[in-house]
C-alpha cells in the first residue's frame, strides 16, 4: 500500500488526514493511506521512506519546514525563495531516494485570493512575521501587490501595531492575519488595529479557517468590507500537494 503522511511535533488535530482520506473514499482510490507522524526530532525523519519504497510523498508542519531542507536534493523555485517547505515528493530509484521539496500554502492562498482583487487592491498590511507570512509575502510580490508587514516588535523593516493609524489603514485597502489570533477557543482574540477606519473597498483576508469567522474578519464585515477565510487555501494546496506527489 502506497503512504502519504504529515510530519511535524505535536501533532494533534489534523486537516490534511481528514481531507485526504474523505478525498480517498469518496474518489475511489484504493491501496493508499494518508497518516500522522509526530517525530519529535527532525533526524527521525529519513526513518520513515528510506526502507519504504511505498513512502512516496509527505506535508511538514510546525517546526520542521525550514529544518527539513537539510534532507533534501532539490527546492523548488518558490521553496528556495520562501525559505520554507511544506510539500515533499519522495522517489525510489535504482540509484538511491530522490527528495524535491515544494511550498504548496503560496500557491493555495495566491490561487484563492486572485478572484477577489480589484484595481484598488494595490497595498496590503500583513500581520504576523513568522513561517507562513513568508508564503504569503511571495505571491503578493508576484502579484504586484506592495505589502508591508506588521509585528508586535518595530523593526527597519516592519511596523508595529502602535504604528497603525486610521490614516494608514485607510491607505492600505487589503489586510491578511498570518498570526493565529483568533484561533478556535481564543475566537474572541484579532490583531489590535485601528477596526474603525475599515470601510467597504477593504479586503480582510485571514489564513485561519476555524472558526469560519474570526473576530478579525467580523469586523471588518461590519464596516462593509469583503472578507476570506484561509479554507479554501488549504484545499487547494491539499490538491496541489496530490498532483505533485503523483507526477
Amino acid at each position: 500500500m502506497k503512504q502519504l503522511g504529515l510530519i511535524g511535533y505535536p501533532l494533534g488535530h489534523s486537516f490534511s488526514k481528514k481531507y485526504y482520506q474523505e478525498k480517498f473514499k469518496n474518489e475511489g482510490i484504493d491501496h493508499i493511506d494518508y497518516d500522522l507522524y509526530p517525530i519529535s526530532s527532525i533526524t527521525d525523519f529519513p526513518s520513515l521512506y528510506l526502507n519504504n519504497s511505498d513512502f512516496y510523498g509527505v506535508n511538514v508542519t510546525i517546526p520542521y519546514k525550514k529544518d527539513v531542507m537539510a534532507y533534501l536534493n532539490e527546492l523548488s523555485e518558490e521553496a528556495e525563495e520562501i525559505g520554507a517547505v511544506n510539500c515533499i515528493q519522495i522517489k525510489h530509484t535504482d540509484q538511491g531516494v530522490h527528495l524535491k521539496g515544494f511550498n504548496t500554502d503560496a500557491y493555495g492562498f495566491e490561487m484563492s485570493l486572485r478572484p477577489l482583487l480589484k484595481p484598488h487592491h494595490q497595498k496590503a498590511l500583513v500581520f504576523g512575521n513568522g513561517g507562513a507570512t513568508k508564503a504569503v509575502v511571495y505571491s503578493l510580490k508576484r502579484l504586484g501587490i506592495a505589502y508591508q508587514i506588521v509585528s508586535r516588535t518595530k523593526t527597519s523593516n516592519n511596523l508595529s501595531y502602535s504604528d497603525l493609524s486610521p490614516e494608514i489603514i485607510k491607505d492600505q485597502l487589503l489586510l491578511i492575519n498570518c498570526t493565529p489570533l483568533g484561533t478556535f477557543p481564543n475566537i474572541e482574540e484579532h490583531p489590535d488595529l485601528p477596526y474603525e477606519a475599515i470601510g467597504a473597498d477593504h479586503l480582510l483576508y485571514d489564513l485561519i479557517y476555524n472558526p469560519e469567522e474570526t473576530s478579525f474578519l467580523k469586523k471588518g464585515k461590519e464596516k462593509g468590507a469583503m472578507i476570506k477565510n484561509g479554507y479554501e487555501m488549504l484545499v487547494l494546496q491539499a490538491e496541489k500537494n496530490w498532483e505533485i506527489w503523483n507526477q
